[in-house]
């Protein structure tokens, strides 16, 4: 047998789990570290992320596991920020053992699907003070 043969026979196990059943094109590790963060795509000024799960030691773009969500942090004419999760693969994977990163937790958090986040309402009450305080500058004029 040539060399090259002896090589593929080897990797067919690295080929088999190469593409997961689900969407995305990463490799499919079943015992290492998975974890779900934002995938950021768009372009300059306008941000759009993608919740996607990945392998925990991958930079930030490297072929995704599987796609689980998106979330555009710009309002829309009716003043809006759209997020779309798919639950049932967020509760497969957290069951699975896979880390959420904090920004995650955050949008899951005001989802409903976890307790809000104590950072969601610290931010929240910085704006509400800002906007309390550019009312008594407007009216003080």
């Amino acid at each position: 047998m040539s060399r090259n043969v002896i090589e593929n026979v080897k990797m067919l196990p690295r080929i088999r789990n190469a593409l997961f059943p689900a969407s995305g094109t990463g490799q499919y590790y079943p015992r290492s570290a998975k974890t779900i963060r934002l995938f950021k795509q768009g372009c300059t000024n306008r941000p759009f992320y993608q919740v996607v799960v990945m392998e925990r030691r991958k930079a930030q773009y490297e072929p995704v596991i599987e796609q689980i969500g998106t979330y555009d942090p710009m309002p829309n004419s009716n003043n809006e920020i759209l997020v779309s999760l798919n639950y049932e693969r967020i509760r497969h994977w957290i069951g699975s053992g896979a880390h959420v990163s904090r920004p995650v937790l955050e949008i899951l958090g005001i989802s409903g699907f976890y307790p809000i986040y104590p950072k969601t309402y610290m931010k929240a009450w910085r704006m509400r003070a800002a906007d309390e305080k550019k009312e008594t500058e407007a009216v003080k004029e």
